[in-house]
């Protein structure tokens, strides 16, 4: 109890495990392809009196207020 130490932040932190070399490629991988796709979506012109939300185009309809509606 003398020396500062306390439990319960060494229980907070997660344990790490090593991870592979095709696992540390496929989050490199990933994280480009995020970083272009939010290039991509800076680069677009933004709508003007849009709905706001997600593009339905991509996920397959409309969702407004919880109410769902294909176009």
């Amino acid at each position: 109890m003398g020396d500062g130490s306390n439990k319960a932040d060494e229980e907070a932190e997660p344990v790490r495990r090593k991870l592979s070399p095709a696992a540390l490629r496929a989050l490199a991988e990933a994280e480009a392809r995020r970083d272009e796709y939010y290039e991509r979506e800076a680069a677009m012109p933004k709508e003007i009196g849009g709905r706001g939300g997600h593009e339905p185009g991509r996920y397959g309809d409309w969702e407004i207020k919880g109410l769902t509606s294909d176009f």
